[in-house]
């Protein structure tokens, strides 16, 4: 085989080989343009403020646009967008900047600085927003001297999109067919970009330093498990690795369940939604029900609380798809650090990916949970799916047992997310108050080291492979297996078919993931005994890094 001239390493984040020219993404307005633009024509701060609000208002429907058309990841984060787009304090910082003088260009330009430092001091998930707000501001922008909207250039063929970071407008409306994979310089495993590709199901890989310094069209091969993109390979070979690993994905892609290992452990692989129609979907998947339902994603637009009836019809949407036998796991709000919802989360907080957010919404409010409970207990009778609720951001026993008891008083199966490392710590102790527990590796990998889920320099300690994390995955685990209840992965860890051997190695009895990457999964679990899988937990937890982890499983694996 031909040795590449040069090769750039990243996080890999879904697996598959992909070959072509690279296309870099168009990120900045023409300086051109805003040169010529000025100060605009306006008689006065409340005309450009006027103008704004029309750049605004069309920035937020081009992204509610493509919410419409989107379905689970990505429409959330677009849905989440259109409503930043749309916010008054972003408005009203702009507002100051025009009463001060400035043009509006400026005056945009200014206030978006403003609260991105603000989002990046507040760390954690808040920070990750600032791509999604420099994204704003290069469109609103655009809007206002009359440029085209910045972001992904039409492919001619068969590209490689190379960025230093991509918002959820840029990636959810990518065709496949022409992206044949993604690779950042910035970000990290659970970023959008990651979140988004596993959805469409497009190799992707980011985090990798310096790959904006490729030019545009060098033909590079982008490999999705190990993380490389390749330069100077040899066409020839690189389209025969192409090949194997589309030849490897469409195997993938006729599994059809249900899943277990090769000698007979049946494992259960569960589907993330949120909402009717994502759910409907998912439904059709090979899935033995919904493993994470995000209810605070029905809401982030509503001003005021729905009703208990109005919310019932809506859980009740997501619920009916699975009368059939199989299960929905409802995930109270959610909401609160990069998920505002206006009747619900506190503002103000400092720091608010560590203050008052899940399932402490209710400690101030607790009509908001018993509300919420009630509509989901409804929805339940209603449909006549069978149905466990568990709540967000649990740190004490005491919490868990407190949200328990309103579960069972309502009949249903009750437990708690393990996201905060105090919550893994004391698994065995939870498992005596609640009948599951739930594992959100995103935020437990955040907490646990410490690390700004967007940070690009410490990618390498939010992946989910880092051993720390995988031990306190392993504690949870351990302890359901004593226990003899559940512990499932809800993660995006859940959706690496390389992961999950591990993870079902370490005792973990579900898998829950977007629908697309259910099949992957799937078929890998079933080429692979209990015992190959206990060896791949022990390599990956006994690995001194992620990268290491990743190459013993892949030994382990023969990949």
């Amino acid at each position: 085989m031909t040795t590449p001239e040069h090769q750039f390493r990243g996080t890999p984040v879904v697996p598959g080989v992909a070959a072509g020219p690279v296309l870099h993404v168009r990120g900045e307005v023409s300086p051109d343009a805003i040169t010529r633009y000025g100060d605009g024509d306006f008689a006065d701060a409340d005309a450009a403020l006027a103008a704004y609000d029309d750049a605004a208002a069309a920035v937020a429907e081009t992204f509610s646009t493509k919410a419409a058309a989107a379905q689970g990841a990505a429409a959330e984060v677009l849905t989440a967008s259109a409503g930043l787009a749309r916010d008054k304090g972003l408005r009203s910082a702009v507002a100051k900047n025009l009463t001060a003088g400035q043009g509006p260009v400026a005056a945009v330009q200014g206030a978006v600085e403003q609260f991105a430092t603000i989002f990046t001091n507040m760390g954690g998930l808040m920070a990750e927003r600032v791509t999604d707000l420099r994204d704003i501001e290069r469109r609103v922008v655009a809007h206002l001297v009359g440029e085209p909207a910045p972001g992904v250039p039409m492919p001619t063929e068969p590209s490689i999109l190379v960025a230093e970071d991509l918002a959820p407008s840029d990636t959810s409306g990518l065709d496949p067919e022409l992206v044949t994979a993604l690779v950042t310089e910035r970000g990290g495993a659970t970023s959008h970009t990651a979140i988004i590709a596993r959805q469409l199901g497009i190799p992707c890989v980011v985090g990798a330093a310096g790959v904006m310094e490729l030019a545009s069209g060098t033909f590079v091969v982008v490999d999705g498990e190990t993380g490389s993109i390749e330069q100077g390979a040899d066409p020839e070979e690189a389209r025969v690795r192409v090949e194997e690993s589309r030849r490897l994905r469409e195997e993938l892609a006729h599994w059809s369940g249900p899943a277990a290992t090769a000698d007979g452990l049946p494992v259960k692989l569960l589907a993330n939604v949120a909402d009717g129609p994502s759910s409907a979907s998912a439904g059709t998947e090979p899935v033995q029900g919904v493993g994470l339902f995000r209810t605070e994603l029905c809401f982030l637009n509503r001003k005021d609380e729905p009703s208990v009836e109005e919310q019932t019809d809506i859980y009740a949407s997501v619920l009916s798809p699975y009368s059939d036998g199989r299960y929905v796991v409802v995930r109270t709000l959610d909401a609160g650090s990069d998920k505002p919802i206006a009747f619900a989360t506190q503002e103000g907080e400092e720091n608010p990916a560590l203050g008052v957010r899940g399932l402490r919404l209710s400690f101030g409010n607790p009509g908001l949970m018993d509300r919420q409970l009630d509509a989901v207990a409804a929805a339940a009778g209603r449909t006549g799916t069978e149905t466990w609720v568990m709540a967000p951001m649990v740190a004490t026993v005491a919490e868990a047992a407190d949200f328990a008891a309103k579960v069972h008083a309502r009949g249903l199966k009750a437990g708690v997310m393990v996201e905060i490392p105090s919550a893994a710590l004391l698994a065995h102790r939870m498992l005596e108050v609640v009948d599951f527990l739930s594992i959100g590796t995103n935020d437990l990998t955040q907490y646990a080291m410490a690390a700004d889920r967007m940070a690009t320099d410490l990618a390498h300690l939010t992946d989910p492979w880092q051993p720390a994390v995988l031990q306190l995955i392993a504690i949870t685990a351990h302890a359901g297996a004593e226990a003899g209840k559940p512990v499932g992965v809800c993660g995006e860890a859940a959706a690496d078919p390389l992961l999950a051997t591990a993870l079902i190695g370490m005792g973990i009895s579900s898998l829950s993931m977007a629908a697309r990457a259910v099949r992957p999964v799937g078929a890998q679990l079933g080429k692979v005994t209990l015992e190959t899988c206990e060896a791949a937990a022990e390599a990956a937890l006994g690995a001194a890094d992620p990268m290491a982890g990743r190459a013993a499983v892949r030994e382990l694996l023969g990949h």
